[in-house]
């Protein structure tokens, strides 16, 4: 499958155009084969931009770096050096705003060496608008044995089952229930008895026409992991077809890989006590978090902000209603403070339950 960027950028000197290809399959590994992630903090630096430092990491050799380019309103271009793997893999994407704007992946694959993943973000209602974000590009094979955590992915594209991978071998399964609600099935990835693991959602639309997805809610049938997905159209705050990506991961890094890093944590709420809070070194239920407002929140992730870090963030509920990461992250000594605000489709301040992940690169 070919995928075919063109973005133009309003001066010349940013004009980008790229032809995403397709590789071949990355070798077996019991850990992301490949990936990359990055803060994009200002998001209207021209072509090819060096990204901040202390917010990108990648398995690519020492020298290069992430860079990144605004291509139009709304609209940017990240690069990770030295890892194309195609159209492989799986893409999230998070604003970073306080202000309801909020973000999309619109897609991603190869351009020469370099993996290319392409953003659009909005304002409240749609309309194209300049939003730091953060975002993620990882692709995995192979099968991990039993008691080191389990990773899965899915991609879906016109309501149907594009790609996926799975940890455990087993099957992702993807159903179509009504206009904008899905049923994505991860097989033997969750834990018998007991909700466990973390759930990240993304819209995609390879038009860069707004949308938004979060999880309507998710559960678990013996060790399968059940997410339903409910997507919406930011005009008007219908439920609405949508492309996106979801993946599920339990005592792993929400980029799949496992010591390294040695710091990573998620937490979903309402259940802070239970195994969808967890933090490794520290175990079950460290990660804290509070009210702090009208449809904000502070959560507390111990220990966990060493060297470069990153996050991820999914609204769940009813409604179209969604949340965003308010601001960069803090350092509290070791701890990570990460803010979080929820919003009404109009963009108004509106409680939500969320599940959110954090990671370092060690």
């Amino acid at each position: 499958m070919t995928l075919r960027l063109r973005l133009l950028a309003a001066a010349a000197s940013a004009m980008v155009a790229a032809t995403l290809l397709t590789s071949g399959s990355p070798a077996a590994a019991a850990t992301a084969d490949r990936f990359g992630f990055a803060l994009v903090d200002n998001p209207t630096v021209p072509a090819w931009t060096a990204l901040n430092p202390g917010y990108q990491y990648g398995s690519w050799a020492p020298g290069p770096v992430a860079t990144g380019a605004k291509v139009a309103t709304g609209r940017f271009l990240v690069r990770f050096p030295n890892v194309a793997s195609g159209t492989a893999g799986n893409v999230h994407v998070t604003a970073v705003a306080a202000d309801g704007r909020f973000c999309e992946s619109v897609g991603w694959g190869s351009s020469g060496l370099d993996e290319l993943v392409d953003v659009a973000c909005f304002k409240p209602g749609g309309v194209p608008a300049d939003t730091p974000f953060t975002v993620l590009w990882t692709v995995s094979s192979g099968v991990l044995p039993a008691g080191v955590g389990s990773y899965s992915s899915v991609r879906v594209v016109s309501g149907a089952l594009a790609q996926s991978y799975n940890s455990t071998g087993s099957p992702v399964v993807v159903t179509g229930l009504s206009l904008g609600v899905y049923s994505v099935r991860f097989a033997g990835v969750g834990t018998a008895g007991v909700l466990s693991g973390n759930v990240q959602v993304t819209a995609q639309q390879p038009n860069a026409m707004a949308r938004r997805c979060k999880i309507l809610r998710w559960g678990i049938s013996g060790t399968d992991v059940i997410v339903y997905v409910a997507c919406f159209d930011p005009a008007t705050g219908a439920p609405t077809a949508s492309d996106f990506t979801a993946s599920y991961h339990r005592e792993r890094s929400v980029y799949a890989s496992f010591a390294p890093p040695k710091y990573f944590g998620y937490l979903a709420t309402p259940f802070p006590g239970t195994p969808t809070n967890y933090s490794y070194p520290l175990g079950v239920g460290p990660n804290g978090w509070s009210p702090s407002g009208t449809g904000t929140y502070t959560v507390k992730f111990p220990v966990l902000h060493q060297k470069a870090t990153t996050s991820h963030l999914t609204a769940i509920g009813d409604g179209p209603a969604y949340c965003t990461i308010a601001a960069v992250w803090l350092a509290a000594g070791s701890d990570a403070v990460v803010p979080v605000a929820c919003f009404t489709n109009t963009g108004a301040p509106d409680k939500s339950d969320f599940s959110i992940a954090f990671a370092s690169s060690v």
